[in-house]
């Protein structure tokens, strides 16, 4: 190894020796998400490292979501949200674009498995509760957007990070909004046409509503297949315009 590549490598194993120090530090010291950190020449003096060292870990820490850097006021924990996640898999599936859609096919498989997985926690959630006027509201203007030939992503968005509000778990609260954010980002990047069915989708939603207030996990899991057709089919179309031999129509799982 010639004297600048081993200097290379060296600089990074220090960068990801000090990455690792403060992550440490913050576990030691008990912070949580918008505590603030030492200053930069107390990390240095604590970690006994350069100046530069913490600079460029700082760097890559605010970049994965644990630190957060605001300029004047210091550095603080992050939000550790899943920023990262969603970056990487927008940009993941880009690279798919002249294939199989593999990423994105996956991303969408796992936000049906989501919402099947947390079918029956909803619906005891949901049942004997006041009905939900808020999301049937969001439901009405998702069926005038599409009347007008328009997207609904806000309403889409506001209604699937509503209807699981209540669930207690965070995680799969924010996994589900950040496979969204991706499916959602991806699809226009794609140029993938819109779905033609998409009024299914809409009416999928307020048959989702219907199955939680009825208490019906079966009909709810019925709905959340109903809901995600429509855009299976639209990336089926776009696997079969991109490759010689035609890929036969998927179906939502609901098992």
């Amino acid at each position: 190894m010639n004297t600048a590549a081993g200097s290379s490598v060296a600089r990074r194993k220090a960068q990801w020796s000090t990455v690792e120090e403060i992550k440490q530090y913050i576990l030691e010291l008990r912070l949580h998400p918008g505590d603030p950190l030492p200053t930069e020449t107390e990390l240095c003096e604590a970690l006994g490292v350069s100046r530069s060292s913490v600079r460029e870990a700082m760097r890559t820490l605010s970049s994965l979501d644990i630190v957060e850097v605001r300029h004047g006021h210091g550095s603080f924990v992050g939000g550790l949200s899943m920023s990262p996640l969603v970056s990487g898999l927008i940009f993941r599936s880009v690279l798919d674009s002249e294939g199989d859609l593999r990423t994105l096919r996956e991303v969408v498989d796992l936000r049906i498995a989501l919402d099947l997985g947390t079918a029956e926690e909803l619906v005891e959630l949901h049942r004997g509760g006041p009905p939900r006027d808020d999301l049937r509201g969001l439901v009405e203007r998702m069926r005038q957007h599409t009347a007008r030939g328009e997207g609904f992503a806000e309403e889409d968005g506001a209604f699937h990070r509503e209807l699981l509000a209540g669930l207690d778990n965070t995680i799969v609260r924010q996994l589900v909004s950040a496979l969204w954010e991706v499916h959602t980002e991806v699809v226009p990047k794609l140029g993938l046409p819109p779905a033609r069915d998409i009024d299914k989708t809409v009416e999928a939603h307020e048959a989702m509503l219907d199955a939680l207030e009825a208490g019906d996990v079966e009909a709810y899991r019925t709905a959340v297949a109903d809901h995600y057709q429509p855009l299976l089919t639209a990336i089926e179309a776009a696997v079969a315009s991109n490759s010689a031999t035609p890929a036969a129509p998927r179906e939502a799982r609901i098992s």
